[in-house]
């Protein structure tokens, strides 16, 4: 199925992101938490491409085995960092052999030190409108509700965003963030821009205190008051910031649900209990 089918549905959809092993080591360790995170009967799951595209090679089989084997509904991430236009070829071919219908297009995060000047994409919109040409699959594309950390304004941020749509994007899924007035804002924004496509928003339920400083750095996420306080007083102890992460991202979720927001995708981070939790709490709000 489409994920653009599933989001104009009207009823509200709860996916998860997994991301593929970094080393054949933790194959099996990736393997288990696809398939217990599958039980879950999620709208959709998400399977990244990696950092510069180094666990590319297991993106489209992990993809496959959510869609074929466990019958749910696979988006399979592809980034311009490290493709080619022959390899994005190769890559539709395999998705296409595999059922694989949906597409997350993205740019990728650039390793640090690298010349992307020779690169044959130099942003998510130019994948995207290749993958389009081929008009075999949906295609979904990122939004920064607190603007890209590259870009020089909410503004151009926003151009940007229109250029992907424009080029093909049929759905957008958000950065995390943890400050819902900040999605709500950004969707007037985005909206008075034309840009009328569903919007994912994207929820990372935060478990350990040591992700915070590397999590704001990667999406320039802001915290708010409420979410330091947890983050200061339980974040040295796993157990109870686990709860306590899985309290605050339900918080938001049932926010953004009565608020309207039906489409909401979990950075689980192979985390089964975590997805687990989260669906148990949503489990008479998703009907």
């Amino acid at each position: 199925m489409k994920i653009s089918d599933i989001l104009s549905s009207g009823k509200p959809s709860l996916s998860f992101e997994v991301f593929p092993p970094k080393t054949e080591a933790t194959f099996e360790s990736v393997a288990n938490a696809v398939k217990e995170i599958c039980t879950l009967q999620p709208s959709f799951m998400s399977v990244t491409y990696g950092a510069g595209g180094g666990t590319s090679e297991h993106t489209v089989s992990i993809a496959s085995t959510i869609q074929n084997q466990y019958q749910v509904t696979a988006l399979a991430h592809l980034t311009c960092i490290s493709s080619t236009k022959e390899m994005v070829e190769k890559k539709l071919s395999q998705l296409e052999k595999e059922g694989i219908e949906n597409i997350l297009a993205l740019r990728g995060d650039i390793p640090e030190g690298m010349n992307t000047d020779h690169l044959e994409y130099q942003h998510a919109s130019d994948l995207a409108s290749q993958i389009a040409f081929s008009g075999k699959f949906c295609i979904g594309g990122a939004c920064y509700p607190e603007g890209h950390p590259e870009s020089d304004n909410s503004r151009v941020d926003i151009d940007n965003v229109k250029k992907k749509v424009d080029a093909g994007c049929q759905f957008l899924t958000t950065q995390m963030f943890f400050d819902n007035t900040i999605l709500y804002n950004y969707l007037y924004k985005i909206r008075e821009k034309g840009i009328t496509v569903p919007i994912v928003a994207g929820i990372m339920p935060v478990t350990k205190g040591k992700q915070i400083a590397r999590i704001c750095k990667l999406s320039g996420s802001v915290l708010p008051p409420r979410f330091k306080a947890i983050v200061d007083k339980w974040g040295d102890n796993s157990d109870a910031m686990t709860q306590a992460g899985i309290a605050y991202a339900t918080d938001q979720i049932i926010d953004l649900l009565a608020n309207g927001i039906n489409g909401i995708h979990v950075y689980s981070m192979n985390n089964p209990y975590v997805a687990s939790e989260i669906k148990k709490n949503l489990s008479y709000l998703l009907s």
